[in-house]
């Protein structure tokens, strides 16, 4: 089913981050639809390093194509600001797209850009950004969805994020993307005046501006996606700290065992022994 159709639908869209082929291996194999691939989370993993727009086209392009190689489920994801202006984010759409995205998320901030959750962020011009948007669509070579992103609400107020809003809708945005309402009045607030107008995407970020909230709750708002794009470092940073502590104060892994796969449990998750087996009817072993 394309990206388009599991938007379209009544129930809510659930998209996991990922950063890798295994990330993105493990969240189909967990039963979902689609997957988000965030700028934050390869910044986090490849580079060890801040959400703050070091991240580069080329990285994110290189890990969506390892992504897409790994599974055929839709992936959108994160342009930031489109990499500069117009037509650098008419270019990032052809190289996202020849990579095998699904939708591509883009933002007002000026560039670089850093986390939508952090402070002292600031905004090119709503005019600008629609410029972005009609560059990217007229670039697109096939059904890939444009997610229009506005930070306005922590530089220029909720009522200025509602007006660059309207304008990212009327400039063709397939899904809107107000990033880090404050609580869940802003939330409502946002799907009462967008819901059946264009697609709405909420962004959960524990820790962050916004209010953690169940995916079925904002299905009941109006919400018509949700994505979960750090959780899964924070998760995997949290357990690596742990077992390397734990390596340096045993010498051994026996007593994390219980928390991490052996050798085996492990190839059979990532699928080690049926990639062995087509080998072998190439081989004419089989």
């Amino acid at each position: 089913m394309t990206l388009r159709n599991l938007v379209s639908r009544p129930e809510i869209l659930v998209a996991p981050g990922v950063y890798d082929g295994l990330t993105a291996a493990l969240a189909t194999q967990a039963g979902f639809e689609a997957l988000y691939l965030s700028g934050a989370a390869v910044a986090y993993t490849r580079l060890g390093l801040p959400d703050i727009g070091l991240s580069t086209s080329s990285e994110m392009t290189d890990t969506m194509a390892l992504i897409a190689d790994r599974t055929d489920l839709p992936v959108i994801i994160d342009a930031d600001t489109g990499f500069g202006n117009a037509l650098n984010a008419r270019r990032t759409m052809q190289s996202y797209e020849r990579a095998g995205a699904a939708a591509l998320q883009v933002e007002d901030q000026t560039y670089p850009k850093r986390c939508g959750h952090l402070a002292d962020k600031s905004l090119i011009s709503k005019e600008e950004m629609a410029g972005k948007l009609a560059a990217m669509a007229d670039a697109r070579r096939h059904d890939t969805l444009i997610i229009a992103r506005t930070d306005a609400i922590a530089v220029e107020g909720f009522e200025a994020a509602m007006e660059r809003a309207e304008m990212y809708v009327e400039a063709g945005a397939d899904v809107l993307f107000v990033e880090a309402p404050r609580s869940t009045d802003e939330l409502t607030t946002i799907t009462e005046r967008f819901k059946g107008r264009v697609p709405l995407l909420a962004n959960m970020v524990e820790g962050g501006a916004t209010p953690i909230t169940q995916a079925s709750d904002l299905e009941i708002m109006g919400f018509d996606i949700v994505i979960f794009p750090g959780g899964i470092v924070r998760a995997l940073a949290h357990a690596a700290q742990q077992y390397y502590v734990s390596l340096n104060t045993h010498g051994s892994n026996k007593p994390f065992s219980n928390r991490m796969f052996d050798l085996d449990g492990l190839n059979d998750v990532i699928g080690t022994p049926e990639m062995l087996a087509l080998g072998n009817r190439y081989d004419g072993k089989a």
